[in-house]
């Protein structure tokens, strides 16, 4: 079951061609504020002033636009970083589903690295479980363009914290280097998970 409020361990050490101190700053500053910023809204929440409630504006409505803000940063963030420090040929499962949905292996990941390039915040593989299939998505804020009823397996970090220090504006460079980081004995077994194949 998934607790918004506690820090996941990073599950790798350290990652080719993306510095350390990205990770530090990416993963043990901003991760672990929307983490905390979490705890903090639930605690609003007991608290507001229900009969206050108001379309236009209201301390409720704010609290639960953020809600859905700060939970798939956790989410997403979560997922992005279960997925790297790998170095391995991509195989399994996951492959042949994404060569049933996308013709190939290779058609798929263009289509994802262009979406990369096209995204403001996230691009997504996701099972979706309303079709049975795979498919990539982007969304530019944590809480836009969401699937109801997707899955998250593979997910690349398009916000500038994730590769400007490295890689200044070279979108194209890290997300090559990320595509080499991938961990795929993890996104397979989380593909698994998600379509029901454990």
């Amino acid at each position: 079951m998934k607790n918004y409020g506690e820090i996941k361990n990073l599950p790798f050490k350290s990652l080719h061609g993306i510095s350390d101190k990205t990770i530090d700053i990416h993963w043990g500053k901003l991760y672990q504020g929307y983490v905390k910023k979490w705890q903090e809204i639930q605690d609003k929440l007991k608290i507001v002033d229900l009969s206050q409630a108001n379309a236009t504006f209201s301390e409720l409505r704010e609290l639960k636009v953020e809600q859905t803000f700060t939970a798939n940063a956790v989410l997403l963030h979560e997922a992005y970083f279960d997925i790297l420090g790998g170095q391995g040929q991509p195989a399994g499962e996951i492959i042949e589903a994404i060569k049933k949905d996308y013709g190939s292996f290779e058609e798929w990941a263009v289509h994802f690295k262009a979406l990369g390039m096209a995204s403001r915040g996230w691009v997504i593989l996701a099972y979706d479980f309303n079709e049975g299939i795979l498919r990539n998505y982007i969304a530019d804020a944590h809480n836009l363009y969401g699937i109801w009823g997707a899955a998250p397996i593979v997910v690349l970090d398009m916000y500038e914290h994730a590769y400007f220090i490295d890689f200044g504006s070279d979108k194209k460079s890290y997300i090559e280097t990320y595509f080499q980081n991938l961990n795929w004995e993890s996104i397979e077994k989380k593909f698994n998970k998600v379509a029901g194949r454990n």
